[in-house]
């Protein structure tokens, strides 16, 4: 008995010990990678179960922690499968982590918040960062193209330009056309000032259900960004950069020295008059303006970064560095962006933290009608004279259509451009109770814009010269800012209930002032630079700048509740009530209210045995959001005093300033709302190896704010009134359907293709059924190209039908076409009243494309990776205005040369090269094309360098890549590029919308990079 007592108290002892032992701290190590790659893993979260104690894996997914030897750590990452491990007295764990199999599970992006994608209600598209930032894209905006169902971008060539970017078709016609940026809870207009190396991600709302939070900013759908912040672990340096060149795709080919002579005299002739060439052979090929201007452009991007943290605080910062040159000699743009953030933890229950981005960026522009005159240059002129003077198109006769040197226009047009702008946002966090959160952000957009212009004294050619100097400063600065505090309440009882209340107060301000100036015989800077400022001598004249002395104010407050029950039923609800300094009286507060509901059919009992879906979601939405991008105070009457109302009476004579009304203005004006609905349906199968999305939408803009013609018998100069004037309609669907696979250890893929289909239509205008006219943009006789109606899209192209070419005198005679001669076109006699006239126009086709789509792919075998995407549209039509822009003799398309009409018989599709008269240049169906195209939108080959090669030199990741822009372009419109956006004009009308009239040329880019991380 004795000996069993004492046996008894040894083990005791021993149990006793261990227990002790394991109760001690010990400190943890170990990688964390991706267990279908091998990868490490950054960022992932490791804890120690059960306490507040935790960590993240640094660049090379290391971790270090401290716990108790019978503790257990939670390994937690976005988009992978959580892992608890005991720790059992280990010190070192490594940690293989799969994919997440339920993307429901993963962490989506909301206004004020994030969401599981499982308890997401509306329709949300995420797209990371990193796959935007491997693009050789200067704008982040362009390389989401084809990335995202429903959202049509549209490039622009101009370096520094940013793109066009609608979301589910055009509802709005008044004003910014653009979504709501919101980058780190600031609002913006657009996002130029961001180096796409510095966004961790995109979120991308669509309907209502999810935009409806941000109220008066919605109505064009919202971009949420997420801005890359450090995380806790040693110094981690990091450098990407490329260089490379861009060049012209599907350049125009024009006709040569020898066809443009016989053309032009051709076109003497039809016009009766005498050759304008005695020998057109003697010409040859004569001057290619486009390959004289254009050039290949040298571009390159660099970004260096570093970033880190301790428990304490977090850190990330940026520089980079982008300089383009323009396809146009002379053309440049270069960027400096600098990028800066801190979190800060204090005690338990206080964050705090800041985000702050600056931009400087300088740029040597080109004249804006040089496309134009490339387009026209007469291939007989030319560059140089033999003694060096320019050549003078005043020497040849073919009169002032052309009369310029594209040459001369460049060297001696002297504008540069000059932007800064700091953008900035702090951020305090209190968790009052444990489910609790209080928030409250003041951020905002300081910037400074100015565009200095200079003329010299020089003589080019007869046209072209100018007997003075002349200095134009523009000046613009902008002084935004916004506050917003949130209260947000979390709580999950049973593991049935889970609800998220929230409730916001916000306030902001912008205010826009600009001076533009300008002042006669200014003397050049001996330096090559333009004046800072005009000399004390100078006269300066300051000019009058209408709209562009803005303050604009909102007050709002919101709320939203989102409850799920079981993971299974679920419901969204929110309102927001703004109040904006545009509007008056009764109207100046706006209600907009959303709900949501969602039904996730995989966590039924009924569906736990079946086996076809990983997960299957349905939603739907409904809601109202608004546009406060209208015109600032429309309702109040302005009376101009302009000085040629001045009247003169008496002896001595004496001035009488007057006065006039040259506007009208509607009598009130309300919120302009957009009422939408969408439906969803979400699954995947094979283990959410394919996973699928499709959406049906319908979004209703009411009380549409633009212009409309009045008649000009009312005596004012403006022939137009804002107000409340329409109602428009965007349905439509949207596809995503995605497969990800892994073959082998080895090999793994990806495929994705996605489908927006959107119908654009009038539902109602003020005017009845009267339309709407506009698009005169490069149409040369004044015509207006354009027209809405109800019951058709906005801004559809609209003329007369061409049915043929008259070939001979006797067909013209036994026509009922006014003016009409051989060569000119023939019009359809649609209404069938025995003569042509402008009765007789129709619809002739939409500037808004119906079909948007999108295929990404990538591969990864071993250490290669390849990624290519597609994109492109159909669907559209685009308006080639250049053909018949012409003012006397300028040149023609090769295309046109070899098809024209020159003879019976010689063409019954292309007309004579009289193609500029007024009755050939009306708009008619001739001038529309397809704008359908299909494009080869990225491709990348990279290699990353074994890390066993690396670790001597302590590298800790080496990545080399090739890269190809818009390298393959697919498309029957025979300008650049049928990819043509639109601007907003005077009348409210997007009225340049598909209109092909000195459109800079789209480009591709080919660069090779390397991104190091030390």
């Amino acid at each position: 008995m004795k000996r069993f007592f004492t046996i008894s108290g040894l083990m005791l002892l021993f149990l006793f010990s261990y227990d002790a032992a394991f109760a001690q701290n010990v400190t943890v190590k170990g990688k964390i990678t991706d267990n279908t790659n091998g990868q490490a893993l950054i960022g992932v979260t490791v804890s120690v179960k059960g306490t507040a104690a935790g960590t993240q894996t640094d660049v090379n997914g290391a971790y270090s922690i401290s716990a108790p030897g019978n503790a257990t750590l939670k390994f937690a990452y976005i988009g992978y499968a959580s892992q608890e491990i005991p720790v059992s007295g280990q010190t070192t764990i490594n940690v293989s982590m799969l994919p997440q199999t339920n993307e429901l599970q993963q962490i989506v992006v909301i206004g004020y918040g994030t969401q599981r994608k499982l308890d997401v209600t509306g329709s949300i598209t995420t797209v990371k960062g990193a796959d935007v930032a491997k693009q050789a894209s200067p704008n982040a905006v362009s390389g989401l193209q084809g990335k995202v169902a429903g959202v049509q971008i549209t490039n622009n060539g101009t370096p520094g330009k940013s793109p066009d970017i609608t979301i589910r078709g055009l509802g709005t016609i008044y004003g910014n056309t653009k979504p709501l940026f919101v980058v780190d809870g600031v609002w913006y207009d657009d996002i130029s000032f961001l180096n796409p190396q510095d966004i961790e991600s995109f979120s991308i709302l669509k309907d209502a259900s999810s935009t409806a939070i941000y109220g008066i900013r919605a109505a064009n759908g919202v971009v949420l960004i997420g801005t890359k912040r450090g995380t806790k672990g040693a110094p981690v340096i990091n450098y990407n950069g490329f260089v490379g060149f861009q060049a012209v795709t599907n350049q125009v080919k024009v006709a040569n020295g020898t066809e443009y002579a016989t053309a032009v005299n051709e076109l003497a002739a039809l016009n009766n008059g005498k050759p304008v060439f005695a020998d057109p052979a003697s010409f040859g090929n004569g001057t290619d303006w486009y390959k004289q201007i254009l050039r290949k452009a040298f571009i390159t991007n660099h970004e260096l970064s570093v970033s880190g943290g301790t428990d304490k605080y977090t850190y990330n910062y940026s520089f980079g560095y982008l300089d383009q040159d323009g396809l146009v000699q002379t053309n440049n743009y270069k960027r400096y962006t600098l990028h800066l953030s801190n979190d800060f933890k204090i005690g338990k229950i206080v964050k705090l933290g800041y985000t702050a981005s600056g931009l400087s960026s300088t740029s040597r522009d080109i004249p804006t009608t040089i496309f134009n005159q490339l387009y026209g240059a007469a291939p007989t002129l030319p560059v140089r004279k033999a003694n060096g003077g320019y050549g003078d198109p005043n020497d040849y006769g073919t009169g002032d259509g052309n009369n310029y040197n594209p040459q001369a226009t460049i060297d001696f047009y002297n504008q540069r451009s000059k932007n800064k702008r700091v953008t900035y946002n702090v951020y305090g966090e209190v968790s009052i109770l444990k489910n609790l959160k209080f928030r409250s952000s003041f951020g905002g957009d300081v910037s400074q814009a100015e565009v200095r212009t200079f003329v010299p004294q020089y003589q080019a050619t007869v046209k072209q010269f100018s007997n003075k100097t002349n200095l134009n400063v523009d000046h613009t600065d902008v002084r935004n800012w916004i506050w917003e505090n949130t209260l947000t309440y979390d709580v999950k009882i049973n593991d049935d209930h889970k609800l998220t209340a929230l409730v916001g107060y916000s306030a902001l301000e912008n205010v826009t002032r600009q001076n533009d100036g300008q002042a006669d015989n200014v003397p050049y800077k001996a330096n090559g630079n333009l004046q800072t400022s005009f000399p004390d001598t100078a006269k300066v004249t300051y000019l009058a700048t209408p709209g562009r002395q803005i303050r604009s104010r909102a007050l709002s407050q919101f709320a939203r509740v989102n409850y799920s029950y079981k993971d299974r039923y679920l419901l969204n609800a929110s309102i927001r009530r703004d109040g904006a300094s545009q509007f008056y009286g009764a109207h100046t507060y706006g209600y907009f209210p959303s709900v949501g509901a969602g039904w996730v059919v995989t966590n039924e009992d009924f569906m736990k045995d079946q086996q076809i879906f990983s997960n299957l979601k349905l939603r739907g939405s409904w809601g109202k959001v608004g546009n406060s991008v209208v015109p600032i105070n429309p309702t109040v009457q302005v009376i101009a005093t302009d000085p040629y109302l001045t009247a003169i009476f008496g002896n001595p004579q004496v001035a009488y300033p007057g006065a006039s009304i040259n506007s009208i203005v509607p009598p009130s004006i309300v919120w302009e709302r957009t009422v939408s609905s969408d439906f969803g349906l979400e699954g995947g199968l094979f283990s959410n190896k394919l996973t699928f999305e499709a959406d049906y939408y319908n979004r209703e803009t009411q009380d549409a704010i633009f212009a409309i013609p009045v008649a000009g018998s009312l005596g004012t100069n403006n022939s137009s009134i804002i107000g409340n004037q329409a109602t428009i309609r965007n349905r439509g669907f949207e596809f995503l359907v995605s497969w990800k696979d892994q073959a082998s250890k080895d090999f793994s893929y990806s495929i994705s293709a996605n489908l927006g289909i959107n119908n654009n239509k009038v539902l109602s205008v003020i005017t009845g059924q009267n339309p709407i006219y506009d698009g005169g943009a490069g149409i040369a006789n004044g015509a207006l190209a354009t027209r809405t109606v109800v019951g058709q899209p906005i801004g559809q192209f609209y003329g007369y039908k061409v049915t043929g070419i008259f070939q001979t005198p006797q067909q013209v005679a036994n026509s009922k076409q006014p003016g009409a001669a051989p060569g000119d076109f023939i019009y359809q006699d649609t209404n069938n009243d025995g003569i042509v006239d402008s009765r007789d126009r129709v619809a002739l086709g939409n500037p808004l494309p119906k079909y948007n789509y999108g295929i990404n792919t990538s591969f990864t075998y071993k250490n290669f990776d390849l990624a290519i995407d597609f994109q492109g549209v159909t669907g559209v039509s685009v308006y080639n205005a250049n053909i018949a822009y012409r003012f006397g003799n300028e040149n023609f398309t090769q295309d046109f040369y070899d098809h024209r009409w020159h003879g019976a018989g010689t063409s019954n599709t292309y007309p004579s090269v009289n193609v500029g008269k007024n009755s050939n240049a009306a708009p008619n169906s001739f001038y529309v094309e397809s704008g359908a195209y299909f494009r080869v939108r990225n491709a990348q080959l990279g290699y990353t360098l074994p890390a066993s090669l690396l670790s001597k030199w302590k590298i800790s990741k080496v990545r080399i890549f090739a890269n190809a822009q818009n390298p393959i372009n697919i498309f029957g419109y025979k300008g650049f590029s049928p990819e043509i956006g639109g601007t907003v004009g005077d009348g409210g009308i997007v009225t340049g919308r598909g209109i092909d009239a000195n459109v800079y040329p789209l480009y591709a880019i080919y660069n090779f990079g390397v991104s190091v991380t030390f």
